[in-house]
């Protein structure tokens, strides 16, 4: 059954709902035609990097080097047009691998400058010579306002992880299991780029389109800014490429060129950047590919999606097959048959990390035969014949300088380590989850001590870990170094937002208390009610573009706008335009900006269901919760009436909900709770 999108008025009454659940309730949505809507749209990219730079200048040089200097594309002939044009994107594409590479350039920015300029004035002089490989190909002089869609032809999958030399034996085993082997299978190992998936589709040779991974079924369309990649050829060569070749990598930033990019904002007076991955990955994301253009990024080609033909009947054989067309591919790929071998390769990329020019996280294992990969298939959204062997999460010792508490949108208090700034895994760290109150002293809650029993008090030296992504954790304290005036830490029984009593509550199965301690104050807190509408514009709840934490921020403070429940924001543009100062004259906003939010706001009547029901933030209703409850009612129609027969004690509307797949107790509670 397809989960119906809610009717908008069924929508408005939900959205109520939640408001009334708020003390201020003066602004309220009203029904009148047209007055509101509701808008999903994708969330803009953090904004990580600085504001583009325009291009400008396009008058000739007088002198361009070696070619036809000082000649006035108006006065060449067509041989000598295209003799340049061949010479200058030559020279341009020499001193953008010089530029990139990191390596010391050999003319000036006005030099170079020139050159393109140059180039730029035959082009024009000459329209039907531009060249495929011309420098302004590989620059999109037009920002985009946002990035259009592309949905893949064949899924950019996810790989499964391995964490220990068991797990790769485990792996081999499954496959010759699977397979039912007399021989030993090949299998290739090559390091795990830690940079930005990249899907490369071309067609007659010629690069048509560049996407990112996006879900995996769905990207955004970066064409324009993979052009500016010299890693990524615009024109296949060599021989035996397809009719369609979709090409896969990864983008990703040296070490070195990430240095000598943070020097130089340094020098600017700019913002740092934390690390190369999210540089690379916010730098490819640029609406104007001339600010990815001054990025230094590479690419890695490793795998391929849609062929029209596989020329080569292996995972080797293609890789090597990529670098025949133009390709960089990794040289530490390498072919084994025996899982030891795997290892040992593993273990030696291991030690050799450090040295290495790009950041890596792991070391992926493919099975080899093409064939073989077909008929081992895929396991959900994986394949069965590729396994990701990622490296130990990296530690360090720091001091832990004070502990905060955040609430959270269900009033869930949580402590935050404060610490003094270390550099772990590339990135550095101040800041570090410490769960809840137990993992503080040191001891759960069934009674089983947490590192052997030691407390953390301000002033410790304790261990930290951040593998990948996840939020930095503090692992282990050393006693021997904690300070004489150190005093255990007194969890707080208030909320420090509202003054509510924060309560552990008891589990009815368990009987013992629940780990977390939970603000008493509801939506009178104002907290939880920010982080509530944080989370109901949030990329899986309603999406809406341009309304990130900053923004709900900004708009929750606001005395004129009184954004304090999910359906005041439908009713942003209205407000806006009765208030004395408008918002596009507002600092950090515009014309623009502002115009584009109330668009996006106004954008689409409808969101589907599971985004709408995970979007109100009820507690223990994750992502896959409000997809099985959008299944099971099927339309906001039939979900409304159910909720409301369950809030009303009918047990049988709970008897019909907790019949639904992985829907229990405590979630039915918790939707009585919210609904009543």
């Amino acid at each position: 059954m397809t989960a119906l999108a809610p009717d908008i008025r069924l929508v408005h009454q939900l959205l109520e709902h939640t408001a009334r659940r708020v003390p201020d309730r003066e602004v309220l949505v009203t029904h009148e035609p047209g007055a509101t809507r509701l808008c999903y749209a994708r969330l803009a990219a953090a904004a990580q990097c600085p504001a583009a730079i325009s291009i400008a200048g396009i008058s000739m040089t007088e002198n361009t080097g070696n070619g036809h200097p000082g000649i006035d594309p108006s006065d060449m002939t067509r041989e000598q047009a295209a003799s340049e044009l061949e010479r200058l994107a030559a020279a341009i594409l020499h001193h953008d691998e010089l530029y990139h590479g990191g390596d010391a350039p050999e003319i000036s920015d006005a030099e170079y400058d020139a050159l393109r300029r140059r180039n730029l004035a035959v082009e024009q002089a000459f329209p039907d010579l531009v060249r495929e490989d011309s420098p302004t190909k590989r620059v999109g002089y037009v920002a985009l306002d946002k990035f259009e869609k592309v949905r893949h032809a064949i899924p950019m999958l996810s790989l499964d992880n391995a964490f220990s030399d068991e797990d790769v034996r485990d792996f081999w085993d499954r496959i010759v299991r699977f397979l039912k082997l007399e021989t030993r299978p090949e299998l290739t190992a090559e390091p795990k780029i830690d940079g930005l998936s990249l899907s490369l589709r071309y067609e007659g040779g010629r690069l048509v389109s560049a996407a990112t991974r996006g879900d995996g079924t769905v990207g955004e369309n970066v064409t324009q800014n993979a052009r500016t990649i010299t890693d990524i050829p615009t024109v296949l060569a060599g021989d035996k490429i397809p009719e369609i070749v979709e090409v896969r990598g990864e983008v990703y930033m040296t070490k070195q060129a990430f240095e000598m990019l943070n020097r130089r904002m340094e020098e600017e007076g700019k913002p740092q950047y934390v690390n190369p991955r999210n540089t690379a990955a916010g730098s490819l994301r640029q609406l104007d590919s001339a600010v990815t253009a001054q990025r230094p990024l590479k690419f890695f080609a490793y795998a391929w999606g849609e062929m029209s033909e596989v020329p080569e009947p292996t995972q080797m054989g293609m890789v090597e097959q990529l670098a025949k067309w133009g390709f960089v591919t990794n040289p530490l790929m390498r072919v084994f048959t025996a899982p030891e071998e795997l290892l040992a390769h593993y273990h030696a990329i291991e030690e050799e990390r450090a040295s290495l020019a790009y950041d890596i996280d792991g070391v992926v294992y493919k099975v080899n035969e093409l064939a073989l990969q077909e008929r081992l298939g895929f396991v959900a959204r994986s394949p069965r014949w590729a396994i990701a062997h990622k490296f130990p999460a990296e530690k360090a010792w720091t001091v832990l300088k004070g502990i905060d508490i955040q609430v959270g949108r269900t009033g869930a208090l949580t402590p935050v380590a404060r610490l003094e700034p270390i550099t772990v895994g590339g990135v550095v760290v101040t800041n570090a989850t410490l769960h809840n109150e137990d993992y503080i002293k040191g001891i759960g809650n069934d009674g089983q001590p947490i590192r052997d029993g030691k407390d953390l008090r301000v002033g410790d030296t304790v261990m930290i870990q951040r593998a990948g992504d996840v939020i930095p954790q503090v692992l282990d304290v050393d006693l021997e170094k904690r300070p004489a005036d150190a005093v255990p830490f007194e969890f707080p029984t208030t909320c420090p937002v509202c003054g509510s009593h924060a309560v552990r509550e008891v589990n009815e199965k368990t009987g013992r208390a629940d780990s977390v301690r939970r603000c008493t104050g509801g939506l009178v807190c104002s907290a939880q009610m920010a982080e509530r509408l944080k989370h109901f514009v949030s990329r899986n709840a309603f999406d809406i573009e341009g309304l990130g934490d900053k923004q709900v921020a900004f708009f929750y403070n606001n005395p004129h706008l009184r954004l304090r429940n999910p359906a005041n924001i439908f009713l942003l543009p209205q407000n806006d335009a009765k208030s004395l100062k408008n918002l596009k004259d507002k600092e950090g906003w515009g014309a623009t900006s502002a115009a584009k939010l109330f668009d996006a706001i106004d954008a689409r009547r409808n969101v589907e269901l599971r985004r709408f029901i995970f979007g109100l933030g009820i507690r223990h209703v994750g992502e896959q919760t409000a997809k099985d409850l959008a299944r099971y009612y099927g339309s906001a129609e039939a979900l409304t009436v159910a909720m409301k027969r369950l809030a009303d004690g009918d047990m049988a509307a709970r008897e019909d909900l907790i019949s639904i797949d992985g829907i229990g107790n405590t979630v039915a509670d918790a939707l009585t709770e919210f609904f009543a």
